[in-house]
């Protein structure tokens, strides 16, 4: 045996990163994204029914 290569056990760490889907989370960002949408159309539908008839 190679006196320069001695015997040295090697500890290989091994993690394992699971997505965690957390549904309050989803929940809450689908509410945000939801309030978005439905601000953004109700000011649409604002200018089209009321001010733009006016030009």
């Amino acid at each position: 045996m190679d006196p320069n290569h001695s015997d040295r056990s090697v500890e290989v760490q091994h993690t394992e990163v699971q997505k965690k889907s957390d549904s309050s989370a989803v929940a809450i960002t689908f509410i945000r994204y939801a309030t978005y949408i439905i601000i953004t159309f109700g000011v649409l539908f604002f200018l089209v029914k009321y001010v733009f008839p006016k030009f």
